[in-house]
């Protein structure tokens, strides 16, 4: 799937490295890792204290633009999960 254009400015505007963050009353241990000089991205997150889990890489390309995949689920989860997260402030 091609990624929204609210999807890549929101995940764009997450910190790299690994950080905390939430989602609702949810609380996330995040993963955001930059690789191929740039073309290419993968965030994971785990909930803290629950099941919840989430997986995607995102591909910049030339061609086809920003591919979003996400790893077994549902493309609309980790869009959802990636335009509600807000992650903890760093000092």
């Amino acid at each position: 799937m091609t990624a929204p254009s609210a999807f890549l400015k929101a995940f764009h505007d997450l910190p790299v490295g690994t950080f905390t963050g939430s989602v609702g009353p949810h609380r996330y241990l995040v993963s955001h890792q930059i690789m191929a000089c740039g073309k290419s991205h993968k965030l994971v997150a785990h909930q803290l204290g629950g099941p919840d889990y989430i997986s995607l890489n995102l591909y910049l390309t030339q061609k086809s633009g920003a591919l979003l995949r996400p790893c077994e689920m549902p493309a609309e989860k980790v869009v959802d999960f990636v335009l509600a997260l807000a992650p903890d402030v760093q000092e």
